[in-house]
């Protein structure tokens, strides 16, 4: 248990150290802590709930659309966003983050086996294959057509056995280090060699080295903690994009292979990147809330009982920009709130009905063969994402029809819209320790990572380092 003293008149528990957010790093910062059996005292706070307690009323059944939980319990609590997701993890350092410019390659993969190894021994079951990209023909198939698949390893758990395996997890840990839940961090100070932490419950907390594993959800917190401490970021990039819906044959071929084909496309009209993200075989639509903005994103189980008849995945337009605009995440957070305006919430179309001009209604919905995995409201896309990533969009579909036949039907379903938000990139150097001494960044809160097997290799990397 922690000590306590009085400062400027207070009470204050002392830890030596603490880490802000319970995500993937902040999780396996807790097993490796705990495994390593360190003598140190240690505390994660985090704005969510224990993995017991994280239930969608949209996936429990319970509503047919978000009614803006707070916090959200698919993007806060132990596990963070990767906990309801479909629980993917994808060992490869083509794409996922930049570990390996920290790490280097060698290391940065042994992180990520070691990581698999540790879901595996908590998934206590041995019948989940390993995909891999390189078990037929179809990077042949992607160069015949100028798309580019990216090597990987794959490991899916689905949503169900994620959930599990988390919450064993936090059962291994939770005697060792101590938890602050449903709580969040209002301000950081440094005083006397100590990192002053006040919560918004009233608590203030001290330790010699602190944390910030706050992921996605808590990059603006982010970005204003290292504003605070002088400590340099980039912020240029978000991806914006819509989530696609197909019949599972469609791609049945490519994900009864591989998994998930992470596939890249260079458009002629305007030589931009777009890619496949976040694949779902036999999958569900579902809603994120992210800072209030309704945005799309994908599950699937494990569980022939759970699944549906549909794949999904996104297809993300890369956006880089350049001074004087820095706030990239505003931009994508911006088209976000215009779907959100005009759709309620989540905007659907049939791809027909984007490439004739016309929007999808309720009645055209009815005779679509393609039936929604999630109940959204039937619209216009083209009112809401910028012309250049539309035609993106278009021609990335019309380029994966090649290998997938049956991808540009009318009846394939957009959802709008998805939007994958970067972290500012955090300067910190090899054992992700910022300029300020004692202050770590790290998982996708760092900018160096954008996967759940690379932010928890982080977590087991500064774990180390702090052991």
């Amino acid at each position: 248990m922690p000590d306590f003293y009085k400062i400027d008149g207070g009470i204050m528990k002392n830890y030596d150290i603490i880490a802000v957010g319970a995500g993937a790093a902040g999780a396996f910062l807790a097993y490796e802590l705990t495994k390593l059996e360190t003598k140190k005292k240690v505390l994660i706070i985090d704005g969510g709930r224990r993995v017991e307690n994280r239930t969608c009323p949209i996936t429990d059944g319970k509503v047919d659309h978000c009614i803006g939980c707070k916090p959200c319990n698919i993007m806060y609590g132990f596990g963070g966003a990767g906990t309801l997701s479909d629980g993917k993890y994808n060992i490869t350092t083509n794409f996922g983050g930049d570990l390996h410019r920290y790490v280097g390659e060698k290391k940065a993969m042994e992180l990520m086996e070691y990581v698999d190894s540790v879901l595996m021994s908590f998934d206590g079951g041995d019948d989940l294959e390993l995909y891999s990209t390189d078990k037929n023909d179809l990077k042949t198939k992607c160069l015949r057509h100028d798309l580019h698949l990216l090597d990987a390893k794959v490991r899916h758990f689905g949503t169900d056995r994620n959930k599990i395996i988390l919450h064993r997890m936090y059962e291994y840990v939770k005697d060792k280090i101590d938890f602050e839940f449903s709580t969040m961090v209002e301000d950081v100070d440094y005083e006397n060699g100590k990192y002053i932490v006040k919560t918004d419950k009233g608590g203030e907390f001290s330790a010699d080295d602190l944390v910030l594993a706050a992921g996605r959800s808590g990059s603006k917190w982010i970005g204003d903690v290292c504003d605070k401490f002088g400590i340099k970021s980039k912020r240029n990039r978000v991806d914006i994009g819509l989530r696609i819906e197909v019949p599972a044959e469609v791609f049945k071929h490519i994900t009864d292979d591989v998994y998930e084909a992470k596939i890249m496309y260079q458009t002629k009209q305007y030589n931009d990147i777009v890619r496949t993200f976040c694949m779902n075989p036999y999958g569900h639509v579902v809603t994120e809330n992210t800072n209030g903005i309704l945005t799309v994103n994908g599950h699937s189980f494990t569980d022939p009982k759970l699944q549906s008849e549909n794949t999904n995945f996104a297809l993300l337009v890369t956006n880089r920009f350049t001074e004087p605009f820095e706030d990239s995440n505003e931009y994508g957070e911006s088209i976000a709130r215009l779907s959100n305006m005009l759709g309620g919430g989540v905007l659907m179309q049939r791809f027909g009905d984007l490439v004739k001009g016309r929007r999808s209604s309720d009645r055209r919905m009815e005779k679509s063969f393609t039936k929604p995995t999630m109940k959204a409201t039937p619209g216009d896309l083209s009112l809401v994402m910028p012309k250049r990533q539309l035609d993106d969009i278009i021609e990335m579909i019309y380029q994966l029809d090649k290998i997938a036949p049956g991808m540009a039907n009318d009846d394939t379903l957009l959802y709008g819209i998805e939007v994958k938000f970067y972290n500012s990139e955090i300067e910190v150097d090899e054992k992700f320790e910022s300029k300020h001494k004692g202050l770590y960044c790290v998982g996708d809160g760092s900018g160096a990572t954008h996967s759940l097997s690379q932010a928890s290799a982080c977590g087991i990397e500064v774990a180390r380092i702090l052991a």
